[in-house]
């Protein structure tokens, strides 16, 4: 059973897992190397313990306590109880889901390893955005997809943002990096997979044309918000794919986009595989 310790120093050092949560480039940095992540109100913290990370630490305002009594009746990390003034001088922002924890990471997947298996997979390439990673990775567990594949540069997809947006779905999707980028699109292909571009481009057939849910293995590639693939993933893939739009829209956001295309993909049923 986890230990109740109330603290009221900020400087503790015992909080120095939750220090400058807003500074996003000190995060990115720490996070990873110091194997760590947050998790951050009750469900997404439930959702990491029962895919299986291990709790470093959990700081909680008193209220939560009783609503998260069986998890910190389950670790034995220490539980830090804190009010939400201190909460806020340690994290730089108002913690007002008043429950965060502190997640060791588990080493990542290979990317061969994820494609001897997978159906679907979705391949992002320079996203960057840890909301469009979120809503990514929340449509992708949702709709059927069986992996993602991030390229070099692309966002952490267990930054806390990340991981709120997602609603903890990124636990739920397992996920590799590709070494090289576009080089390592090869690999892909090499596994069986159709490389498919979603873009915007009238050049490309729409999903309805394509039919991707009738082919074997598919990887459905995504580009950065506003930009878009680059012109080296765009000559990588075997197919180029878009969305018809109406109304004089040119495109949508990376996250809509990314629904209606796994949609299409996954048959238009989650789960399905015909």
């Amino acid at each position: 059973m986890a230990e109740l310790i109330t603290v009221e120093d900020p400087d503790d050092p015992r909080l120095h897992d939750y220090t400058g949560l807003t500074d996003v480039e000190l995060r990115r940095r720490r996070e990873p190397a110091e194997g760590l992540f947050i998790a951050e109100g009750e469900k997404v913290i439930r959702r990491a313990g029962e895919a299986g990370y291990e709790m470093r630490s959990m700081l909680l305002s008193a209220k939560w306590v009783d609503a998260l009594r069986d998890v910190i009746d389950g670790t034995r990390a220490p539980v830090y109880v804190v009010g939400p003034e201190l909460a806020e001088q340690v994290t730089g922002y108002h913690v007002h889901r008043g429950a965060l924890a502190s997640m060791q990471r588990r080493p990542l997947p290979t990317a061969a390893g994820l494609l001897r298996t997978a159906r679907r997979v979705v391949v992002m390439e320079s996203v960057n955005d840890h909301t469009n990673i979120g809503a990514i990775f929340r449509s992708a567990a949702a709709l059927g997809m069986d992996a993602v594949l991030l390229s070099p540069d692309c966002a952490d997809p267990l930054y806390r943002r990340s991981v709120k947006v997602s609603m903890g779905a990124v636990f739920s999707v397992p996920y590799a990096r590709l070494d090289t980028w576009p080089k390592g699109l090869e690999s892909v292909r090499e596994a069986g997979f159709t490389l498919l571009a979603l873009t915007p481009d009238e050049r490309a057939g729409t999903l309805d044309e394509v039919a991707p849910h009738r082919m074997d293995r598919v990887a459905l590639m995504l580009g950065a918000e506003g930009d878009g693939l680059s012109g080296q993933a765009l000559a990588a893939a075997d197919e180029w794919v878009r969305i018809p739009m109406s109304h004089g829209v040119d495109s949508l956001n990376v996250g809509a986009a990314a629904a209606v295309a796994f949609y299409a993909v996954a048959t238009g049923r989650p789960g399905s595989r015909e």
